[in-house]
C-alpha cells in the first residue's frame, strides 16, 4: 500500500480524533486500489490520534492552525502525483480510490469529487440534505462552470494543486470551495459517482439541520461577494 512509487497520496488532517480516526484508516485498508500511501497530518493532538494512526502510514505534526494549512503540509511531503483529501471522521467506500484512479486516466481532468453521505444512522431529512448538497448542488456548480467541491472528499493532480498554491491558509472555512474556483482554469472538474465517502453527522446533530446549512450558504455568499469567509468554526468532538 505504501511505497516510493505510490500513485495516490491520501491526506487526512486530524486534531484530537482518537474516537474517529480508525474510521478513515480502516476504510483505506479495505481499498480495492492498492497503489497509494496515507499521510495523516496531526494538528498537535492531545489525545491518542498520532499513536493510532502510525501503523497505517506517515504521520506528521502541524502546529499551525487551520485545516487548509494541515492539508497543505501533507501535500508538500506527498509522493503521489494524485492527491486525495479525506477527513478523519470520513469512511471511504471500497471503490473510492479505484474510481479516482480511473477518472484521472483522462489527462484533461484536473480535480474530482464524489458523493458525501451520512456515516451514522440518521433521519431521512438529513440524508436528503447531504445528497442534495454533495451531489445535486455540486453537479450543478460544475454545469454552471462554478465548481464547488467539498474537502472531505476531494481529489486533485498534485501539479495543478501546487500551481495554484494549494489551500488558502487565511481561510478558517471555505478553503475547499475557494480552491475549487482557482483550479478550474487548469482543466476539467468532474463528479465521480463511484467515489463515495461517508462522513459523520456529529456537527449536524449538535447544530441542527437549519443552522448547519445556513452557515454554509452564508459562507458561500460572503466569499462570492466579499472574498472573505466566516472566521469561527468550533470543533465538534
Amino acid at each position: 500500500m505504501i511505497g516510493k512509487s505510490a500513485r495516490i497520496s491520501v491526506i487526512v488532517p486530524a486534531l484530537n480524533e482518537q474516537k474517529y480516526i480508525r474510521i478513515v484508516l480502516f476504510g483505506l485498508g479495505r481499498q480495492a486500489y492498492r497503489n497509494f500511501e496515507v499521510v495523516v497530518v496531526d494538528g498537535n493532538s492531545r489525545d491518542r490520534t498520532r499513536e493510532i494512526a502510525k501503523p497505517y502510514g506517515r504521520v506528521i505534526v502541524e502546529k499551525g492552525k487551520g485545516v487548509g494549512r494541515a492539508r497543505n503540509s501533507g501535500a508538500r511531503i506527498a509522493k503521489g502525483s494524485l492527491l486525495v483529501f479525506l477527513d478523519a471522521d470520513t469512511k471511504p467506500s471500497e471503490g473510492l480510490l479505484s474510481a479516482y484512479a480511473r477518472e484521472f486516466m483522462d489527462p484533461g481532468v484536473v480535480a474530482a469529487t464524489g458523493p458525501i453521505l451520512p456515516l451514522e444512522e440518521t433521519t431521512g431529512r438529513v440524508r436528503f440534505g447531504y445528497r442534495f448538497v454533495s451531489v445535486f448542488f455540486v453537479k450543478l456548480s460544475i454545469a454552471l462552470h462554478r465548481p464547488t467541491f467539498i474537502g472531505s472528499n476531494f481529489a486533485v493532480r498534485k501539479g495543478a494543486f501546487e500551481m495554484v498554491g494549494g489551500f488558502n491558509e487565511r481561510f478558517i472555512t471555505y478553503e475547499d470551495w475557494d480552491l475549487s474556483a482557482r483550479l478550474q482554469r487548469y482543466g476539467r472538474m468532474i463528479f465521480a459517482n463511484d467515489a463515495v465517502a461517508y462522513t459523520s453527522v456529529r456537527r449536524v446533530r449538535k447544530w441542527g439541520m437549519a443552522r448547519y446549512f445556513f452557515y454554509y450558504m452564508v459562507n458561500m455568499f460572503r466569499h462570492r461577494l466579499f472574498k472573505s469567509t466566516n472566521r469561527t468554526y468550533a470543533p465538534v468532538r
